[in-house]
């Protein structure tokens, strides 16, 4: 009898990407029990010449290795065309966590990962994906207009944030994300967890911290020469939340 999908997938190609082989064999293992197709790779440059052979539809990348750390791998890929990611974090490095998931991962698990737990994420994450049908099949995406404010110009269809000299202000994708839910919804107050769900997705782990991080930062992002413009421009409204400032008008 065959397999219902939930428990086995014969299409789906996976990477596990960890310096350590009992792990990186282990993982893999488990996984193609479950019926994934399961590639492994001992470190960034493995992963890279796997990504150049095949299409896999998620990542489960280490964050501590030897020579280039996750961090800076999942740094160096493009948003538009990278797998999903899950980032494996030793337990009790929260910061890696926080910075892995503001640099866009999709999710983390601590390390060592339950075999299980692992399974139960990676469908998580893949079930999330494949609600983005227009990502996945190249559908075409209704144009978005653009957005500005306070002489910024905000571009959701080139992901251009551009300052008011017209300088292009670069982003992470996790900052992009925060910042069109904030202008999409100015002047009003917005709770971080109404943060976090809109610029990661419901199903994402709430750390109220990884938002203020990534406000603290996109506030840096925000500030003109004069140090004005930030804390203008995002205000945090005490124990509520945080509010956009700023009129938006889009054209």
């Amino acid at each position: 009898m065959p397999q219902p999908r939930e428990t086995m997938d014969l299409e789906t190609r996976l990477l596990i990407v960890d310096d350590d082989p009992d792990i990186r064999e282990l993982s893999a293992a488990f996984l193609s029990h479950h019926g994934y197709i399961v590639d492994v790779a001992e470190d960034g440059a493995a992963m890279r010449a796997a990504l150049a052979r095949h299409s896999y539809a998620l990542v489960v990348l280490d964050v501590m290795m030897p020579g280039e750390d996750g961090l800076s791998i999942l740094r160096s890929l493009e948003p538009a065309t990278a797998p999903a990611v899950i980032i494996l974090s030793v337990i009790g490095e929260e910061v890696d966590r926080i910075v892995g998931l503001e640099m866009g991962a999709d999710d983390y698990i601590a390390k060592p990962a339950n075999p299980r737990e692992l399974l139960a994420r990676i469908r998580s994450v893949l079930r999330r994906h494949e609600e983005r049908p227009a990502r996945r099949t190249g559908a075409v995406v209704p144009l978005r207009p653009q957005q500005h404010f306070a002489g910024w110009r905000l571009d959701p269809q080139a992901r251009l944030l551009t300052d008011p000299d017209d300088v292009v202000i670069n982003l992470s994708d996790g900052e992009f994300r925060l910042l069109m839910t904030l202008v999409d919804h100015p002047r009003r107050v917005l709770t971080r967890d109404f943060l976090l769900d809109h610029s990661r997705g419901v199903q994402a782990e709430h750390f109220d911290r990884a938002i203020d991080v990534q406000v603290s930062r996109l506030r840096r992002k925000l500030a003109r020469p004069d140090g004005r413009g930030g804390d203008e421009l995002i205000r945090t409204v005490r124990n509520e939340g945080y509010m956009f400032a700023a009129d938006v008008e889009t054209r």
